[in-house]
C-alpha cells in the first residue's frame, strides 16, 4: 500500500525511536504531526526533516499523561493535518525496581504514561479514522507485555494492558477499515533503555532505533485486507 502523502501523528517523536519513525515516514513523503515534552527536541527535528523532505511537519508539547493536554495537543496537530490516517503511539516511560521498593505514585506514573497516554491520544483520533473508514494505529509495546521479569512489575503491567487493549480495539474498528497493531520490540538502544540501565551489550549487536522503523514502514505498506495482531523485533544481543 503506498503511504505517499499520508498523514501521521507520532507520540514521543523527539527522540530514540519515535525520531527514527518520524525520519523513516518522512523518507516516504508521509505528512507530520509530532508530539513530544520537549519543544527543542521537536524544532530541531522538525528543521532537520522540512530541510531534507518536500513535506508539513507540525509540532505540539505535552504530557501525554495529563488528559486535557493530550486531547489539547493531538486535537491541535489533527486540525492541522486536515485528516489522520496513521497513529503511533511510541510515548513511554519506565523505571525500574522491586515492587516493595518502588513509591506507588511512580508506579502510577508509568501507568498513566505508557496505558492512560496511548488511551486518551486514541481515543482522541478514533471518531475521525471512523468517520473516514480508514487508518492504522501502531501501538509500540514491548516484549515486556509478554513475559514479565524482575523489577519490571510497573513496565511490565503497563505493556501487558496495552497489547490487552490493542487487541481489543481492533475487534472493535476493524469493520471500519482501522488497523491497530502492537509492535513488541526486546531492548532497543534508546536513552530510555540507557537511563533505566537495562542491558545494551555490544552496539553492533544491539537493536536501534532505525531497525524498528523500518518495521513500522513495512507493516503500513502492507494490503489494508493484511491484519497483523502484533510484530514482534528481537536483538541479537544476548540478554
Amino acid at each position: 500500500m503506498d503511504i505517499h502523502h499520508k498523514t501521521a501523528i507520532i507520540t514521543g517523536a523527539g527522540k530514540g525511536i519515535g525520531k527514527a519513525i518520524a525520519e523513516a515516514l518522512a523518507k516516504e513523503g508521509v505528512q507530520l504531526g509530532l508530539l513530544a515534552r520537549t519543544a527543542s527536541d521537536l524544532e530541531q527535528l522538525k528543521a532537520e526533516l522540512t530541510s531534507t523532505y518536500d513535506i508539513q511537519v507540525f509540532t505540539a508539547t505535552a504530557d501525554i499523561g495529563n488528559s486535557e493536554e493530550a486531547r489539547q495537543a493531538v486535537a491541535s496537530l489533527a486540525a492541522s493535518l486536515g485528516r489522520v490516517d496513521i497513529l503511533i503511539n511510541n510515548a513511554g516511560i519506565g523505571s525500574f525496581g522491586k515492587m516493595v521498593d518502588m513509591d506507588p505514585a511512580e508506579w502510577e506514573q508509568i501507568l498513566r504514561v505508557n496505558l492512560m497516554g496511548t488511551y486518551y491520544v486514541t481515543h482522541e483520533l478514533l471518531p475521525g479514522m471512523i468517520a473516514q473508514e480508514s487508518g492504522d494505529i501502531i501501538n509500540i509495546a514491548s516484549t515486556a507485555g509478554e513475559r514479565g521479569f524482575a523489577t519490571g512489575s510497573a513496565y511490565c503491567a503497563s505493556k501487558f494492558a496495552v497489547m490487552g487493549m490493542t487487541e481489543s480495539l481492533m475487534q472493535e474498528v476493524r469493520k471500519f477499515n482501522i488497523r491497530v497493531t502492537a509492535l513488541t520490540p526486546s531492548t532497543v538502544n534508546t536513552p530510555l533503555a540507557v537511563n533505566a540501565g537495562l542491558p545494551i551489550g555490544e552496539e553492533d549487536r544491539m537493536m536501534q532505533p532505525e531497525d524498528l522503523a523500518e518495521l513500522v514502514v513495512a507493516a503500513l505498506k502492507l494490503p489494508s485486507r493484511v491484519l497483523l495482531k502484533s510484530a514482534g523485533l528481537w536483538t541479537n544481543n544476548p540478554q
